[in-house]
Order: C-alpha cells, then sequence, then structure tokens
C-alpha cells in the first residue's frame, strides 16, 4: 500500500466510533531483576522493582483502538473491588467511555499478574471466575448494548472465555448489529468456541483456526500458501462461519487472508524483533475492525493488521500500536 492510501485511511481514524464488547481484565505486571535461585526450591528469587497496569482483553482492544485515534466505548463486567476501580480509571483517563462497564458484585475483576524479571516474563497468576452472567445482569448488559450499538460503526466482540458471552446473548446481540448494517468482527477463543455466523472478519489465531474446523494441530510450512493444511482449514471455516473476510494470524509467518470466491493472500510479517506476543492479537482485531470501519478495503485493512501487530511485538508488556508508528512501519517497507 503506498503511503499517501495509507495516510488517507488513517486521516479517517478518529471519526470512527467502535463498541467493544466482551471480557474485560486487568493486566498487572511486577518488573524485577533475578540474581539468585532460591534455596528453597530450585526457581529464581525475583526482586520487585515496580509494578504497572493496563486495560487487558477486551479492554485492551478498546485501548488499542484509542492509540489509534478512534472514538471508543467498552462493554463488559468488573467486580466491586480494587483491580475494577483501577481498569475503570485507566480507561476513563485514556479517553474511553465506561459507561458500559457493569458491576457484578458475585465475582471479582479478572486479574492477570505477570511477573518479569530482565524483559523475559517468569510466571502468571490468574485472579477470575468464569461463570455465566445471572438473567437479572444479562439483561442490564443488553439494555448498555442497545444503548450503545447506535452511535457506532463497528461492533468488535472479544471472546476470552471468562463468562460473558454465552450462545444465547452473543446470537443475540449480533443480530441487533447486522439489523443496524454494522460492521461486526470477533476474535474467537480456542477454549470456548462460539458459532460465529455472517461476520464481517474473523481473527482467530492458527490454533484456534485448527481447533475450530475440527482438524488435528500440525507444525507449518514455511510457505504458507503450500501449507495444505491450513488451506483446508481456511476454507472448512468459510462454510462453517460463513464470514466476509476470515484472517488467520500465524506469528511469525504473518497472516492468511481468506475469502469467497478468491485465492487465499498471505501477508508476511513485518516484525523486526519479537520481544512479547501478550496482546498482539487484541491490536491485530483492533486495527483490522478500525480499518475496515474507515473503508479500507479487506486486503489493506489486513496489511494495516499486520503492521500494527508487528509493532506491538516489538514492546514489552501489554502495548499499542499508535497511527505514527503504523506510518513508520509502513515506511520501513517502502
Amino acid at each position: 500500500m503506498k503511503i499517501n492510501h495509507l495516510q488517507t485511511i488513517l486521516s479517517r481514524f478518529p471519526r470512527q466510533r467502535i463498541l467493544v464488547v466482551g471480557d474485560v481484565m486487568l493486566d498487572q505486571f511486577l518488573w524485577g531483576k533475578v540474581n539468585r535461585i532460591s534455596p528453597e526450591a530450585p526457581v529464581p528469587v525475583v526482586e520487585i522493582q515496580r509494578d504497572s497496569c493496563f486495560p487487558g482483553g477486551a479492554a485492551n482492544v478498546a485501548r488499542n483502538l484509542r492509540a489509534l485515534g478512534a472514538q471508543v466505548s467498552v462493554l463488559g463486567i468488573v467486580g466491586n473491588d480494587s483491580p475494577g476501580e483501577t481498569l475503570r480509571n485507566l480507561l476513563d483517563e485514556g479517553g474511553i467511555d465506561t459507561s458500559g462497564l457493569l458491576t457484578d458484585e458475585q465475582r471479582p475483576t479478572t486479574l492477570k499478574t505477570r511477573i518479569v524479571a530482565h524483559h523475559q516474563q517468569i510466571v502468571r497468576f490468574d485472579r477470575e471466575k468464569t461463570g455465566p452472567l445471572t438473567p437479572v445482569l444479562e439483561q442490564a448488559f443488553l439494555r448498555h448494548y442497545e444503548q450503545s450499538l447506535a452511535g457506532a460503526g463497528a461492533v468488535i466482540f472479544e471472546d476470552y472465555a471468562k463468562g460473558v458471552l454465552s450462545q444465547r446473548l452473543f446470537d443475540r446481540l449480533h443480530q441487533l448489529a447486522r439489523r443496524q448494517r454494522k460492521i461486526t468482527t470477533a476474535d474467537p477463543n480456542a477454549r470456548h468456541l462460539l458459532r460465529y455466523r455472517r461476520l464481517t472478519a474473523i481473527t482467530p489465531n492458527r490454533m484456534e483456526a485448527f481447533a475450530a474446523a475440527g482438524v488435528a494441530p500440525a507444525e507449518p510450512a514455511e510457505n504458507v500458501l503450500r501449507d495444505e493444511l491450513l488451506l483446508r482449514v481456511g476454507n472448512l471455516l468459510l462454510k462453517k462461519w460463513q464470514p466476509e473476510n476470515l484472517l488467520v494470524t500465524l506469528g511469525e509467518h504473518g497472516m492468511c487472508l481468506f475469502r469467497h470466491g478468491k485465492a487465499p493472500h498471505h501477508i508476511p510479517t513485518v516484525a523486526q524483533e519479537v520481544f512479547d506476543v501478550s496482546g498482539a492479537g487484541d491490536t491485530a482485531i483492533a486495527s483490522l475492525t478500525l480499518a475496515l470501519a474507515a473503508a479500507a478495503g479487506p486486503v489493506e485493512a489486513a496489511e494495516i493488521a499486520n503492521h500494527a501487530a508487528g509493532v506491538v511485538v516489538g514492546k514489552v508488556g501489554t502495548a499499542t500500536c499508535s497511527p505514527r508508528e503504523l506510518a513508520q512501519s509502513f515506511a520501513r517497507r517502502c
């Protein structure tokens, strides 16, 4: 894509409002260094030097959209606790509409605590409850969704298998969005595969795509367009999910875009160095959806998603990509 055309697409980003729906969480990082092994067990002793918190899950998708300049609303569930308050404050400070963050008194805010030493993640602790929403909370969720939908150009469904998106609720939410002709995209979860049908775009990674297609995982081929199993999986999911666009993210092999009636399109990775893949999928679906909302074509939107993901994996921790970084990434390839 030529830089001038990219700049035209980027200039439309601030005019787009995107609604992000799904499992929000708080990502906590404890940063330290390791100088010795514990005398109590063969494990490293990490001397914590600082800590930081970032929006995670669907909240990180919202954060990525905002970093790219979009107007963003997020709809999800938090607990009546300190992590929930921290998450709400972080999103508010970032200029994200949090009126759709509903409080569940019966569950904690999902909290992922990562201990990082010398730029390497040592261990992660998860605090969460993943049961379904109560009928009362589900109805409140639906009301907030209907209120937010009218002003949005696109909806991102972000399922992290934490209990928010049941099949019944997803079907209702998607039906309402389709009636209003909204762009709809989803990032599936291999542990909680919903029946996605007729979305604008779906962005599974390789493992999620194989699981959804019911095909046993296999080592990827070096030449993506000669990877017979991947091509088979792509065709199976086009028939099963019937999306307009299926973008399978492939890590170091980039991405592959599948569409009905068109040959698969491989987009090689542009990542220069990989420090941390945390949140790369969030960046991919955020940038893909925003580009589609800004009238980019499917291949253009996929290229933008590939470059944005390439930027964030070069950073440590849950990161985002700015329009300037996106433009610079494209410029390096011209």
